[in-house]
């Protein structure tokens, strides 16, 4: 891959001071967490298991909600908005999603439709038209017809992402979104969010395990660890041996040039155990 072109813009949506608890547990998964997402920008979630990149990813999409803190969208309290207005804007895709059996494609894809029409409304050409573009840029067109249960676990991972991208809404929240992916699919898939930013200046949140898949496709990376943000920042200032010490635990060196990212680890080391 050559390393794509990097521009930033203003806040677009925020997590401020958050502290996320989920149900029955008995400390916080995230603790005054406070991060902004740039309009147009692609922000990449780093960090070990547990780390609450997925609960970030979550809280951002309103899937959770915070004990304190909050989520705002354009500068306004994202609670305040209703479900279907807040969809219009932000589209997520979580880690294992589930759908029914027998479901076709093209009727998940088309699903992404409906923070855009009521309950009752047939579809129209543009639904239509739109669903079709999803599929065509994860290559399953010709699988529209197929039932989900019938694909293969990585065709499966596009048809999820065809519905997000369906959805039309300007800030995609991706969660391992290359997961499951063989390595062609993969670097499409990686090349297809960049476009995604590019030609439609769309806004992307994505955790990624992939430290090097990070640092080639996004403006900045947030590193989570034990639920606070550890660093955030443009892939070669945050990408360090420090970092790969205190988070991952690993001892590494790190070359950055115009392809990208390369880590060599040496050996395993202790992670630092809080902030």
């Amino acid at each position: 891959m050559t390393a794509p072109n990097r521009t930033l813009a203003a806040p677009l949506l925020a997590l401020r001071h958050v502290h996320v608890r989920h149900a029955s547990a008995s400390h916080d998964t995230l603790r005054d967490l406070s991060l902004e997402i740039r309009s147009g920008e692609i922000l990449a979630l780093v960090g070990p298991n547990g780390s609450g990149k997925s609960t970030a990813l979550a809280t951002l999409g309103q899937v959770l909600r915070p004990r304190a803190g909050r989520v705002e969208l354009t500068g306004t309290d994202a609670s305040r908005l209703g479900r279907r207005a807040f969809a219009r804007q932000v589209a997520r895709l979580p880690q294992h999603p589930a759908c029914p059996e027998g479901l076709r494609v093209i009727d998940l894809v088309l699903a992404g439709r409906y923070a855009h029409r009521g309950p009752l409304d047939a579809f129209s050409p543009h639904d239509l038209s739109a669903a079709r573009e999803a599929l065509r840029a994860v290559d399953l067109l010709d699988l529209r017809l197929r039932t989900m249960e019938t694909l293969s676990g990585g065709e499966a991972r596009r048809a999820w992402l065809a519905m997000v991208l369906c959805q039309e809404a300007p800030i995609l929240l991706l969660d391992e979104p290359t997961a499951g992916l063989d390595l062609r699919h993969q670097h499409e898939l990686l090349e297809l969010l960049w476009a995604l930013r590019e030609h439609r200046r769309a806004t992307l949140v994505v955790v990624l395990h992939d430290l090097e898949q990070a640092a080639w496709l996004a403006d900045r990376v947030a590193v989570l660890h034990r639920g606070r943000l550890y660093a955030v920042g443009p892939p070669e200032r945050v990408f360090i041996p420090e970092t790969l010490r205190d988070v991952f635990g690993i001892a590494a060196t790190i070359r950055h040039d115009g392809a990208g990212l390369a880590i060599r680890v040496s050996q395993a080391v202790t992670p630092l155990r809080s902030l």
